[in-house]
């Protein structure tokens, strides 16, 4: 850089006509606005030039990843890192002759550095967010709970680099000074650390995913997780209030998830009827004869018996056989109609199947209309249904 120095000495002395006592202060400001304007022009070449030729590169590509990786974002990001390179480089070439400004200017120049790199690794990662939330395998993972961790890890190592850079102490010796105050930095960051466990053992699990139907009804959560974050895992119950709940609170405590009804492809349905036991009885061969014609059972299952058939039997071989032949109740699942412990409120008998619907309003009209169907058919086979009397009934 003699070059350079000659020729802002020769700009100040014969052009600018500035006195030999002012070069001291005055080149060293000259030196440093020219290298300040030298990496204006590099940025702004890598502003209007670079950055569009990378853009119609990218659109030019098949790929996708490309879009997201050297989008507007990143590039911007990327663009902020060239002044401080510049200065850091140039700097010490130009300002040999005072030692105490270009001390000063790179102290300045180096924590510059950190904080537009720090914004280069965030936008970066944020990249990398949306690569995954496009990849099949990916998209249903919790991992922005993942890439939260390491923006976080960046911005430590980063606030780390700018406190030494300001005392002039080496980043370890600023770790080690960290490591006495680690009860109190466990403390600030106790939500962080737990969150950051947590998620490690979600994602590894695959305990949790965005979009999964879970229950938690002890901190009132009911309905889809929208959000798994570092921090909590935002649910939007059937409501559609919102309840956010801490990572760490899904692993030390127990919550369901319903993701395995839609994988299994059937919603469980399970209804009890209770039966008047006042109209439970035996069946004559004229009652099976009379049974048989209604379908979903026949003569053959009774005949050798070896003992008396009551109606709720028949009953409830006829409500499996209905159920196996209804169209939306899954035939790989179990079905299974039972008779329950006798109460108070008669003998429940309870109809157990898994429906091919999971969504909520089908499978709420395809269970009414299975309780439906039991409490109508159960007066053909002469049983009458339970329940309390009411004002009405009471009149006479």
């Amino acid at each position: 850089m003699d070059g350079f120095d000659v020729f802002i000495l020769d700009f100040l002395r014969h052009t600018a006509g500035v006195s030999e006592s002012m070069l001291t202060w005055l080149y060293p400001l000259t030196a440093a606005f020219a290298v300040a304007l030298f990496s204006y022009v590099c940025t702004a070449v890598f502003r209007f030039i670079v950055m569009p030729a990378v853009q119609k590169l990218t659109e030019r590509t098949k790929a996708k990843w490309d879009d997201y990786i050297f989008n507007h974002r990143v590039m911007k990001a990327f663009r902020r890192i060239i002044p401080p390179v510049i200065w850091y480089v140039a700097l010490p070439l130009v300002l040999t002759h005072s030692p105490g400004l270009l001390s000063f200017l790179l102290k300045v120049c180096n924590i510059y550095l950190v904080v537009v790199s720090l914004l280069f690794v965030s936008a970066f990662l944020h990249s990398l967010y949306e690569i995954s939330e496009e990849h099949k395998k990916l998209r249903n993972r919790p991992l922005k709970g993942v890439f939260q961790m390491f923006d976080l890890l960046a911005f430590v190592v980063g606030l780390i680099l700018i406190i030494s850079i300001i005392i002039d102490k080496s980043a370890i010796s600023v770790l080690a000074g960290l490591g006495a105050s680690a009860a109190i930095l466990m403390l600030i960051f106790k939500d962080t650390i737990l969150g950051l466990v947590a998620g490690v053992q979600l994602t590894a699990n695959d305990m949790l995913r965005p979009g999964d139907w879970i229950t938690m009804q002890k901190y009132g959560a009911n309905g889809y997780v929208r959000e798994v974050s570092l921090t909590t895992v935002k649910v939007q119950n059937f409501d559609k209030t919102i309840t956010t709940i801490p990572p760490y609170l899904l692993v030390s405590d127990s919550f369901q998830n319903w993701r395995g009804m839609w994988a299994a492809g059937g919603r469980r349905m399970k209804l009890s009827v209770n039966i008047d036991a006042n109209t439970v009885r035996f069946c004559s061969a004229d009652d099976i004869a009379r049974f048989v014609e209604k379908g979903y059972v026949s003569a053959s299952q009774y005949a050798d018996a070896g003992f008396p058939v009551s109606n709720t039997q028949v009953y409830r071989d006829f409500m499996i056989g209905y159920m196996r032949s209804h169209p939306d109740v899954n035939k790989d699942l179990m079905i299974m109609v039972r008779m329950l412990q006798p109460t108070p409120e008669g003998l429940p008998v309870e109809l157990y199947c898994f429906c091919s619907f999971t969504e909520w309003a089908p499978f709420e009209m395809f269970q009414s209309s299975m309780l439906d169907y039991a409490v109508v058919m159960a007066r053909e086979f002469g049983l009458s249904i339970f329940q309390r009397p009411a004002g009405t009934d009471l009149k006479g």
